[in-house]
């Protein structure tokens, strides 16, 4: 049985050139324990694979119970040269709530 991060917490995306970042905040403490243990880098790279070689690197800030990836070369050049439908990456967030996680 796994759990995905969507039962654990939300997600917020930004943008920066050809790099995105993905933050992930637990709903509660018991949540954020799970995520800091099992939504690692190469989780993250990997449920990214499809538009991105990487590297993805993470940043924990556990008095907001919260993660955030920066995910490089995810924008297709960046804004101003990319042709995706959604060249900021906003909807990357939705992609990180999908990641399954093992249960103990």
């Amino acid at each position: 049985m796994s759990i995905r991060v969507y039962d654990l917490g939300h997600s917020r995306a930004g943008d920066k050139g050809n790099t995105s970042n993905v933050s992930v905040t637990a709903y509660t403490d018991a949540g954020f324990a799970i995520l800091r243990e099992h939504l690692t880098e190469q989780r993250v790279l990997a449920a990214y694979r499809h538009i991105t070689p990487g590297p993805v690197r993470r940043y924990e800030m556990p008095q907001l119970r919260a993660l955030n990836f920066v995910i490089e070369n995810a924008l297709g050049g960046g804004v101003t040269r990319s042709l995706a439908i959604d060249p900021h990456g906003k909807s990357l967030s939705a992609l990180i709530l999908t990641v399954e996680l093992p249960e103990k």
